[in-house]
């Protein structure tokens, strides 16, 4: 018979809630919840690479197509900036990964860059050219 984090994780998620609360340790399913809270660590570093894989992504856009620029590529950079910031605010324990993030978002962006613009991937810096501050920075645009 299933458990009820195989079958209802909602329903398991409260029970166990509730057992946290009423402080009933013996009755919690601790390799599930352990699992469960170490993923949503692991959640929060992705949504940080999402993020800034996007912006990223848009920045290179912004510089290397610039007969393309318009303000969809401004409201999309704009809105990763500050979903990043808020991210980095929500969780400032993931200060010191940024740079891996970025190193490993970076990629990710030359995907988005090259699929989006028909560009070679050799039009692009084989490194984030840009510094941690120019990529939260509202106001940085690249040349």
């Amino acid at each position: 018979m299933k458990s009820l984090y195989e079958s209802d994780f909602y329903a398991w998620t409260q029970e166990q809630a509730e057992l946290l609360k009423h402080k009933t340790w013996e009755a919690l399913d601790l390799p599930n919840l352990i699992e469960e809270i170490e993923s949503l660590g692991r959640q929060e570093r992705q949504e940080l690479r999402n993020r800034l894989s996007v912006l990223l992504g848009h920045l290179l856009k912004w510089q290397y197509q610039p007969s393309n620029r318009g303000n969809s590529w401004l409201a999309t950079i704009r809105e990763q900036r500050t979903r990043t910031r808020l991210v980095l605010k929500d969780n400032p324990s993931l200060k010191p990964y940024v740079p891996e993030a970025i190193a490993i978002a970076y990629q990710l962006a030359q995907d988005l860059a090259v699929r989006e613009t028909g560009m070679d991937y050799d039009t692009f810096p084989a490194e984030c050219p840009y510094t941690i501050e120019q990529i939260l920075e509202e106001t940085f645009l690249p040349d």
